[in-house]
């Protein structure tokens, strides 16, 4: 189509950031989609004495009739202008267009007009200074005494949880009718075995063992731990370790919570739909690969999929307008992320998966590596 053609479609901006393309595609272009569309309409088409897909017009047009032949034209024709008059009228559309046809006819311009959703006009915060006055204020990492002792007093009443269970396995395994054999004696449990324990005994009152080096020596791989100083020493550094983690996580959660909250924009619904698509892509991969199906789930947590999705748009929404946010950050920082890191990274995913397609590959790369060096430019902000 030419210049003057495309800027002939009107543009209306709609509710919730869309907008409705509304014109005429030439007869002339329609025309042109005639011979596709015959081949589309034929392809499968049996009619005796005629080899499948080499049955001749006029056959085919008495099968299927002229109006049936206009709308294959006009889909094609409508689905190779629709890109055209996007990108002529610079709108960054988001999703699939809702298109419908407003008039169709012989030797006539085709009507058309589409619904689409356009990345919303974002008004960003001063998001630098809100990453500055929450950087000020980031919590210790510092693993405490206190935790190091509370995470002991866990795994030792884990364990004493464990070795009861294993204590009523084999007493009924030996015909024990399901009690324990009270004189069953462990020397690394200070409980007294005369008191039966019963199924809703609270083990977080009963009394702890004493930690020694002989305690510390059965728990984890053998030779794991030789001495307790050495059992709190490896403790502590795992600890540190998710600890460090954790209140990264959480840091981080707080910058881009607060930016979030405090930008202005009108989310296209599509968006929020196509989050809530990912997560329960992603769901159903998770209860794949631990061999469950997602009827099963639904069934166990006693929700139907409607209720899961109404209850994930408020996230969906949150994680949406977060990508809006940081494309936007990114845009004005004009941050890019480290080709090299990308081609890497790209590399690396297309050796496990095979069949990816690697232009999709490498924009998901670009977009989570962009991500990470603009949240990393607010976690420094001072």
């Amino acid at each position: 189509m030419t210049h003057d053609e495309l800027q002939a479609f009107s543009i209306e901006k709609g509710d919730h950031s869309t907008v409705t393309i509304t014109g005429e595609i030439p007869f002339t272009y329609l025309a042109k989609q005639r011979e596709a569309a015959l081949k589309a309409i034929g392809k499968d088409m049996e009619v005796d004495g005629f080899r499948k897909g080499h049955v001749p017009e006029k056959v085919i047009l008495e099968k299927v009739g002229e109006m049936t032949l206009l709308q294959e034209m006009a889909e094609r024709a409508i689905n190779e202008a629709y890109p055209e008059i996007v990108s002529e009228h610079k709108l960054e559309v988001v999703g699939y267009p809702q298109i419908s046809i407003t008039k169709i006819a012989q030797d006539n311009p085709l009507g058309f007009k589409a619904i689409v959703a356009v990345l919303p006009k974002i008004t960003l915060p001063d998001y630098k200074k809100i990453a500055a006055d929450i950087n000020k204020k980031r919590e210790s990492h510092e693993v405490t005494d206190e935790e190091v002792e509370k995470q002991i007093e866990d795994i030792m009443r884990q364990k004493m949880a464990y070795e009861r269970l294993q204590s009523k396995a084999v007493a009924k395994k030996e015909g024990a009718s399901g009690e324990v054999d009270e004189h069953v004696h462990d020397e690394n449990c200070a409980h007294d075995h005369e008191t039966p324990i019963t199924e809703e005994e609270d083990f977080s009152k009963l009394p702890l063992p004493e930690l020694t080096d002989e305690y510390v020596k059965a728990l984890g791989q053998p030779g794991q731990f030789t001495s307790v100083q050495e059992f709190k020493s490896k403790l502590r550094e795992h600890l540190a370790v998710e600890k460090e983690r954790d209140v990264a996580s959480r840091h981080r959660a707080q910058i881009t919570d607060a930016i979030v909250e405090k930008t202005t924009v009108d989310l296209p619904e599509v968006m929020t739909n196509a989050e809530i698509q990912q997560m329960l892509a992603q769901m159903r991969e998770d209860l794949n690969r631990a061999q469950l199906k997602f009827e099963d789930y639904l069934t166990h947590i006693k929700k139907t999929e409607e209720e899961l999705i109404a209850e994930w748009t408020p996230s969906a929404e949150k994680r949406a307008k977060l990508q809006l946010v940081l494309n936007e950050i990114g845009k004005k920082e004009e941050i890019n992320p480290d080709p090299s890191a990308v081609d890497h990274q790209v590399s690396h995913l297309l050796e496990q998966y095979k069949d990816a397609d690697e232009t999709r590959v490498r924009v998901y790369v670009e977009s989570v590596l962009t991500n990470e060096v603009i949240l990393k430019m607010l976690e420094e902000q001072k």
